[in-house]
């Protein structure tokens, strides 16, 4: 009965453990299934939808890839605020961040008259010291370095940009260059016109291909004396001789008033300093608009002075008329003097002396002068002007020219030596000058000339024709042209050495100065010279010959005061053979000097730090081979 008993209690007891044991695991699973829930809610609420939940007991797992550390940090922050901390594992991963980028690596070169500065970020591998002992040596003062450095590649380009940059500032005193890879920005100022003109000529041809140059060069604005200004009106139109103004709305407002007299749209006006009067615009319209009324004659102003001289044949009242309002409305500073020629009646025989100036620079003076004194005086101030062995004097005396002839004459050879070729006349009423000249300016020089030299009653007509083939701004020869002229120099004779040294021979000198007299003429540029030995000999023994004779030939062309910091002397012994060394005929072939054009990505130093100065040039390569004596010794 006891054992019936016992066994009815402990299957009762075993029954209540087994319902027990399945409740608890129904409400670890509930548990479970709400931590998940709560938590995965919780993380996209805070935007983390990324993030995976999964409940293994009491334990949460977080599993995903987090955008960021602060991102996996987030997740891990929001699950432990529903469940113990101690019950979280973390089970994320963090995404890859990519490569940091390289920074943009950039150099401010300033230039003034107190020195250089460099500010920028250059790379870690760029040659720090190079760059200041190369400002430095441009610059001839001192050196300002705040430059910072990063250890990223050199980006392509870089080192090309730099070297441009470096040898612009050579003429460039006051301004400022921006570097970067690919770019080269010039800000710079001038000291004329000519010389903007001529900087900026330079910079292009320089230039290496890829480099995107921008160029802001600006100069001051000339100094006019005096202050001209001469507008004609004849039967071949109206034309400006020579137009000045001292403000950018002068110059709009002389413009416009000159076109509606007649004067072409194209015409230009200077602007400069050196104006008698604020008012300068104001009296030039008045003038000009005068002579538009009265149909034909001249204007000039000389500073202050106007002279408005009238054509033949004016009606007086008209003439009257234009005269007295120009009188009344012309600001009080300026001058007006007014001649309405009268009728020619005739002369016995023609009054004038005229001056030709040919091709050659050969001047003959003819005509008429004043006296023996006169003449004298015209011959030697031609000869002063064009050189004393091109004047032919031809002129007779007539005493009965007009008082101030003599003062005519001198100012039609000054003007006539603005010009290439050309002839000047001199009459009684008026001084003619035609030809042509090879200098832009020439028409306004020439009308401020006889302005500045003439009464106000004196005519002038101009008639000069600007030539660009004249220009010798516009005919500085290109690199390449350089070394075509060098090429043809030594197809006829050869640069040669002494034997088994780097002396060169004397009878060789006239063909480094007929390089020398190339390369004057020539814009600056980056140049090699190469040197070349046979295989005879020991191979360090020929790497020094030809290195020797290399900077022989570079130090002749120095003698010579050819620019030469743009140029590299450099041996490559016996590299590079160009014919047999078997042969007697082939080492001497081998032993030669090639003159080579660097491309803007070369690097070019002057040798010995020569004070001199550099400058890129053009990509493609030319060579010129000159021959070696031969000799019995071994290079």
């Amino acid at each position: 009965m006891r054992l019936k008993s016992f066994a009815i209690i402990t299957g009762f007891l075993s029954t209540a453990a087994v319902l027990s044991y399945f409740a608890a695991g129904m409400a670890a699973t509930v548990v479970e299934q709400n931590s998940e829930k709560a938590i995965r809610d919780s993380l996209d609420e805070a935007g983390l939808d990324w993030a995976e939940v999964e409940a293994d007991g009491l334990q949460v797992l977080l599993y995903g890839e987090a955008p960021s550390e602060a991102q996996r940090f987030s997740a891990v922050n929001v699950a432990s605020k529903l469940v113990d901390g101690a019950r979280v594992a973390d089970k994320m991963s963090v995404k890859r961040t990519t490569r940091v980028t390289a920074p943009r690596f950039s150099i401010e070169l300033l230039r003034n008259d107190s020195g250089t500065s460099l500010i920028g970020l250059i790379p870690a591998k760029t040659n720090r010291d190079q760059i200041l002992e190369t400002v430095a040596r441009v610059t001839k003062g001192d050196v300002t370095d705040l430059l910072q450095t990063a250890n990223y590649p050199v980006p392509k380009g870089w080192d090309r940009a730099l070297e441009f940059a470096e040898n612009a500032l050579t003429n460039l005193p006051r301004s400022k260059i921006s570097i970067s890879a690919n770019e080269v920005v010039i800000k710079a100022i001038t000291d004329s016109a000519t010389a903007k003109r001529r900087a900026e000529a330079d910079l292009r041809r320089a230039a290496p291909s890829g480099l995107n140059v921008i160029l802001d060069i600006t100069a001051p604005r000339p100094v006019i004396t005096p202050f001209t200004l001469r507008i004609v009106k004849d039967e071949d139109g109206t034309r400006f001789d020579a137009c000045t103004a001292d403000t950018d709305s002068a110059q709009r407002a002389i413009l416009k008033s000159a076109i509606a007299a007649g004067v072409p749209d194209n015409a230009t006006c200077t602007v400069g300093l050196g104006s008698p009067s604020t008012q300068w615009g104001e009296a030039a319209v008045l003038a000009i608009d005068g002579l538009a009324k009265l149909g034909g004659g001249s204007v000039t102003f000389s500073d202050a002075d106007i002279s408005l001289l009238a054509a033949e044949g004016t009606d007086q009242a008209v003439f009257d008329r234009v005269v007295g309002k120009l009188e009344n409305d012309l600001p009080q500073v300026f001058a007006l003097h007014a001649v309405l020629p009268e009728t020619a009646e005739g002369e016995d025989g023609p009054l004038d002396f005229t001056a030709t100036l040919d091709d050659d620079g050969k001047v003959v003076l003819a005509g008429r002068v004043n006296d023996e004194l006169t003449r004298r005086t015209t011959e030697s101030y031609a000869r002063a002007r064009f050189g004393a062995d091109s004047v032919d004097m031809t002129a007779r005396i007539d005493e009965t020219l007009p008082i101030g002839w003599g003062l005519r004459v001198l100012a039609a050879l000054e003007a006539l030596d603005q010009l290439h070729d050309g002839t000047v006349r001199v009459t009684a009423t008026e001084i003619e000058l035609d030809g042509n000249t090879g200098i832009e300016s020439a028409r306004a020089d020439i009308s401020r000339i006889l302005s500045a030299k003439l009464g106000d009653a004196a005519d002038f007509s101009i008639d000069v024709k600007y030539d660009e083939m004249l220009d010798p701004l516009a005919n500085i020869p290109t690199p390449e042209e350089c070394l075509a002229k060098i090429k043809m120099i030594n197809a006829e004779t050869k640069i040669t050495f002494e034997p088994g040294n780097a002396t060169i021979a004397a009878d060789s000198m006239s063909s480094i100065e007929k390089i020398a007299e190339v390369l004057r003429e020539c814009p600056p540029f980056q140049m090699e010279i190469a040197g070349y030995t046979d295989s005879q000999g020991r191979e360090e023994m020929n790497q020094s010959l030809s290195e020797s004779r290399a900077s022989s030939v570079l130090n002749e062309l120095m003698n010579r005061r050819v620019l030469v910091s743009g140029f590299l002397a450099k041996g490559y012994g016996e590299q590079d053979p160009i014919d047999d060394n078997g042969t007697e005929e082939g080492r001497e072939a081998n032993r030669r000097i090639e003159f080579r054009m660097l491309t803007g990505e070369t690097p070019a130093v002057a040798e010995e730090a020569l004070e001199t100065e550099g400058d890129n040039s053009a990509e493609e390569d030319a060579t010129v081979v000159t021959e070696d004596v031969p000799t019995d010794e071994p290079d």
